[in-house]
């Protein structure tokens, strides 16, 4: 058993520690993770991806693993972003893109299908989730899109893509992607 450190002490190493986490590690572990909450109450298994795999803007790999559909399992690779920048409009969230992430996801005959993932969340980390005993709460969501058959952009360096807000990824949206991969169909 280790040693209990004084009061004052434990505080400041709780400070330096926060400090040193940098705020887009923070939003991506945070991104992962709340994919991987949707996916597991949808049913599915997640694998966050190795270097080769991100290099080609696969972050995530989702798999259902219920019912078999004509493929075998559904399986979906997911590109995830996450932002504290207001982004809504009344019918989007409008998110400058890379363009080299855009060619990655433009790409009509990927199989698995290759989905944008943008994960919102409050400007304060400490408001990026609540607990209680009751229940933990995420704040704010995600939002999906697929952009397999977009036409080719002159842009060289980004591209702002509409995310509708009617796909917000829910539990329920995560069952109905993998239902209509099962099937072969187009996201």
């Amino acid at each position: 058993m280790l040693p209990k450190l004084p009061e004052k002490t434990r505080q400041a190493s709780q400070l330096e520690w926060q400090v040193s986490v940098e705020s887009n590690i923070q939003k991506e572990e945070f991104s992962y993770a709340y994919l991987q909450a949707i996916a597991s109450a949808a049913g599915c298994a997640f694998l966050r991806t190795t270097t080769p795999l991100d290099q080609v803007g696969v972050d995530a790999i989702i798999t259902g693993v219920g019912a078999r559909g004509s493929r075998g399992f559904p399986q979906l690779y997911v590109q995830v972003k996450c932002t504290s920048r207001d982004l809504l409009d009344e019918d989007s969230v409008r998110y400058p893109l890379r363009v080299k992430n855009y060619e990655e996801l433009r790409n009509e005959r990927q199989y698995p299908p290759l989905i944008l993932v943008v994960v919102l969340v409050p400007e304060n980390v400490d408001d990026w989730l609540s607990q209680s005993s009751e229940e933990l709460c995420l704040h704010h969501g995600g939002y999906w899109l697929s952009l397999a058959g977009e036409p080719a952009t002159p842009n060289q360096e980004t591209l702002t893509v509409s995310l509708p807000r009617k796909n917000l990824l829910t539990v329920k949206a995560m069952t109905c992607i993998m239902q209509r991969i099962s099937r072969g169909e187009n996201l």
